[in-house]
This record gives C-alpha cells, structure tokens and sequence, in this order.
C-alpha cells in the first residue's frame, strides 16, 4: 500500500504544473456558482451506495458550508446564484441553509435566489438571505406563517368502543392526550404558542434584515400575503420577475459569455475541484466521525419503518471508538424520541463512548425526549435556535377494547395465576393497584431521566426537574435553560470537536457519514405481545392519528416505556 502511495504522489509531482493550470482554467473570473434546490436540505449527506446512484440526492449542507469558505477566498467567484425549486426540510434546516447564504454575502460575495415556482414561509425565509431575489413570473410568494393541527379523537373511540389508558409524568408530557381529552391542554397550548413565536420571531427578523424594512413592515408583508408576481416586487419580497433563460441577464453576464456557458460553475463540481490536493498524502487523514440518530427511536427489528434502532446506533459507536483514526464524533440528532429502554441503551455506549474521545451533540429540527436522553452525555450540546428540544418525560399506554367485545357480544376469559399476571398485557382494564404499579414504573423512569439529564449537564437534579415535566423548548429557549451549550448549526458542531483536538490534528480533519458495520448474526425479532384486538383497534386508530402519533402510540401498547414529543413541530 505504501508503494502505492508513493508512486501515486510521484505522480502527482510530474503533473503538478499541468494540473495546476487546469485547475485555474476551470473557473474563469467572474464565474458564479450554482446550486439547485429541488428536494430534501439535510446537515450532512454520506456517499451513496451502488444501488443508491440514481436516488434522489439531498443537499448537504455541511458541503455547501466548505463551497462558500472556499468561495471567499477566491477572487475569481463572483458570487452564488441559488435556484430554489422546492425544499424539504425543517425550520432547524432552513436556519442552517439561510446562515449559509448570509455568511457568502456577508463576504462580499452576491447571493440571487430565484424562485421559479414560488415560495411558502420557509422558502421565503430562506431567500431573504440573498442580495436578489428572483421570482416566476406567474408564482406566488406566500410566506404566511405557521400552523399545527391535531385531531382529539376521544369522543370517536367511545363510540367505537376503545379506551386508550395513558400514563405520563410531566403537564407537558402531551404525547397521548389527543387519545385521552376532548380538547388540547392548557398546557400544550401555552408550549405550542411559545414554539410558534418563536418560528414567528425569526421569520420576520429574516425579511426585516434581509429585505432592509422595519420589523413592522415584516409583519405586514406576512399577514398580507400570499403575493402573486408583480404584486410581490411591488411590495418589496422580490426584486426582479425572472423565467429560468433570463436569470443571466439579470445578472448582468455578457452575451459573449453566455453563449460560450463559461459564466456559471455547479457549487458541487468546484468543491470537487478545490477539496482535491494538488499532491496526494502518503498517509489517510484524521477523521471527525458523524453517528446519526434520526427518526423515531426503536429497538432492533421494529415494526415500525424509519426508526434509530439501539443495535444500529449501538454498532456505529462500537466501531468508531475501535477505529484510531476517529479523533472526535459528532452525534446528529434528528429524533422526537421514542423507547426509553433503546434511549437508555444508546446512552450507555455514548457516554462510554465520551470517556474516549470527544463527543460533541448537533440538534437538527427535533431533538426532543428520547432524542436529548441520547445527547445529554456529550461533552458540549449544539441546536439552532429554532430547534425543538427538551420534553424531559416519559409516557406510557394500554388499550382497552373491552367495552367494543362486549358490544359486539364476544366474551373474554381469562386464567391466571398471581395478582399482577395481566399488568402487561397490551389490551384489557386496570384496577387501581395496577394503575399505580404502572404509575410508580414510570415515576422511576422519569427520575432516571432526570438524573441522566442532570449528571450530563452538570446542574443539581431540583433544578433539572425544574426545566422537565415533559416541557418542550426551542433552541433559543433551550440555551438560556442550560439545555444546551451553542447556538449553530453542523459547522458549529465541528468547530466544538476541532476545539477540543490537537492543533496538529485539526488542519488535516476530515468529516464522515459513519456507515453502521454490518452485523455478522440476523438481528433477533423482540417479544410480541400483541394480540388481534390490539392489532385492530391500532388499524383504526391509524386513520384518525398522524404518523408520529401512531407511531408513538405503537410503542407504548407494545409493553413500552416511551420518551417521545407529540407532533407539535410540524408545520
């Protein structure tokens, strides 16, 4: 291998005058780069494997965050045209992106944002970042906010005969209350309010400074939208109306270099060009290794789809504390939670994990309940400042389809031998010695929440209980709670772990997707506990419930313990 490497970097000598021209040839002055947005935004994307090459592929916006430091220091880039098609991604995302394109203009580079089909509220939110904003000229600018909904379900599963039993720890713990209540809480409003002004908040900060009016002109931009085309440059949303042919003559490139398509170079193919050195290195380089946590959390095997199970996550933290070439580990957090068990089970390698290497937690659009019970061991929590995070809680819940049975005239008996045998099985009622069984159950798992949160955030657990009660906080919020350390983005998380590295290291760091190592066993299927009556009633309930609420209400029927955040964010 070393030979290899040695006549690879011979190599690279001959040519290194050859390869240096083509490298400035490539990017004539005055070029501008190009990035198209037409899908999901994400932190980091990794290398996509052979069956994955024609899939649709995410913008990485740590890729992005290296093209504009690159960009800035080069004189010949004029500046960044991004064309906005449609964009899948969280507030979180979105703030990241948007610091992204206002760190290039801050620069000294121009930043356009055309949007050729319109823009909703992030969209917008985004594209104020730029010095110009482009717009269809038959699209609409609608940046009116946000909105969540949620369908209280109780009176439509009297009827049919199904009674959820829902036990949580924490008056904001709203996970199941819209099985169990007519209404939302008062206090499910009260955070939901104080989510949304948040959101609120930045967004009309974001038109203020980027469109260069007054917060109160921002207000008035969002509560009289949607603008349609003219409408929405005369209001001051837009500067110009642009089809995709005219976007260059609004940007002022010459005719001559138009035709020859020498003005404008893909975002992805320079960062190619400038990441590759010029020589090779006879030795691979240190690495800052990334372990995802995203989706809902699981055990192995699941039956849900889109899930961080204990086992995969479990495996990626074994291998990179084995691997001497992972220096540092950033945690990327993109989970409302889940089973308390899998959470803890995660926690456990993590903090093993922290003892070794330096571990440093980026909160993506939601990291919340069982997704900060994972974060709390890191030696340094970053989030955006409209990141969701905390809801400090645990809930659990039964099925009771007996008054359904009974309707229906089925009659159930059941044998047992001691007084607890049925406490978990998945359908039937409860007396009230089961009740507080289960009750006590939970105010451990809480307590053990607390205290996880407590000794990895170094505060005294009276204060600790304080911030939790199942209590969810924006990013910003979060910060002045001591919930977390720095308010950023993924860029910022890599800077935490260069911190925290040799300074020889750090110049040589490269950042990296871990890829969980396969499993040299099948992954064995957890216990089922469920029966027909349960399968059913959950059947139904998915028609009433969203996604994350079925999948929520899946886990705890399913015997679990679960630290999860309600569906509050979605927007």
């Amino acid at each position: 291998m070393i030979v290899l490497r040695l006549l690879g970097l011979l190599v690279d000598v001959l040519l290194l005058p050859l390869r240096a021209l083509r490298r400035r040839a490539a990017v004539p002055s005055g070029t501008w780069l190009t990035i198209t947005i037409d899908g999901p935004v994400v932190d980091i994307v990794g290398k996509p494997r052979f069956w994955q090459v024609r899939a649709q592929k995410a913008l990485s916006l740590h890729a992005l965050d290296e093209a504009v430091t690159a960009m800035l220091r080069d004189p010949r880039v004029r500046g960044l045209l991004v064309t906005l098609r449609s964009m899948s991604a969280g507030m979180a995302v979105a703030s990241s992106l948007r610091a992204s394109l206002t760190r290039a203009r801050a620069g000294g580079k121009e930043v356009v944002v055309h949007l050729p089909m319109g823009g909703d509220t992030k969209d917008v939110y985004v594209a104020t970042a730029a010095s110009k904003i482009l717009l269809g000229p038959t699209a609409q600018l609608a940046p009116l906010g946000f909105r969540t909904s949620a369908r209280y379900v109780k009176h439509a599963l009297d009827r049919a005969g199904v009674e959820p039993q829902v036990f949580a720890c924490g008056e904001f713990k709203s996970a199941g209350e819209t099985l169990v209540r007519d209404s939302m809480s008062p206090a499910q409003r009260a955070q939901l309010e104080r989510l949304f002004d948040g959101f609120h908040d930045a967004l009309l900060d974001a038109i203020a400074s980027g469109r260069g009016v007054t917060r109160e002109r921002a207000a008035e931009l969002v509560d009289g939208g949607p603008f349609f085309g003219r409408e929405a440059v005369e209001q001051g949303l837009a500067d110009e109306l642009a089809y995709e042919d005219e976007v260059a003559d609004e940007l002022g490139v010459a005719p001559e270099r138009r035709a020859r398509r020498r003005w404008a170079v893909d975002a992805g193919l320079y960062l190619a060009r400038v990441r590759r050195p010029l020589v090779r290195r006879l030795s691979p380089p240190p690495v800052v290794a990334v372990i995802p946590v995203h989706g809902a959390i699981a055990h192995a095997a699941g039956p849900l789809g889109g899930l961080s199970t204990d086992e995969r996550v479990t495996r990626a933290v074994r291998a990179v504390r084995r691997d001497r070439r992972v220096k540092g580990v950033i945690l990327h957090i993109d989970s409302p939670g889940g089973s308390a068990l899998a959470s803890d089970l995660m926690h456990h390698e993590i903090e093993q994990l922290a003892r070794e290497k330096p571990v440093v937690a980026c909160m993506a659009n939601v990291a919340a309940s069982g997704g900060y019970y994972v974060a709390a061991p890191a030696s340094c929590i970053v989030a955006r400042a409209t990141t969701v995070t905390g809801s400090i809680g645990v809930v659990a819940a039964r099925l009771s389809v007996d008054p359904l049975l009974s309707r229906l005239g089925i009659v159930t008996e059941v044998v047992q031998a001691g007084r607890r045998a049925s406490l978990l099985a998945p359908v039937g009622p409860l007396d009230d010695d089961a009740r507080a069984t289960i009750q006590r159950e939970l105010d451990a798992t809480y307590r053990a929440f607390v205290g996880v949160v407590a000794a990895g955030r170094k505060l005294a657990e009276a204060d600790v209980e304080r911030l939790a009660r199942g209590r969810v906080y924006t990013g910003k919020d979060a910060l002045d709670a001591k919930l977390v350390d720095a308010l950023g983005g993924f860029d910022t998380a890599v800077d935490e772990v260069k911190k925290r590295l040799d300074p020889r290291v750090r110049a040589r760091l490269e950042v990296r997707l871990v890829r969980t190592p396969r499993h040299p066993l099948p992954v064995p299927e957890p216990p089922k506990r469920g029966d027909a009556t349960r399968r059913a009633a959950l059947a139904m309930l998915g028609a009433l419930l969203p996604a994350r609420e079925r999948a929520v209400l899946e886990l705890a029927t399913n015997g679990e313990r679960v630290l999860a955040v309600a569906p509050v964010f979605e927007t």
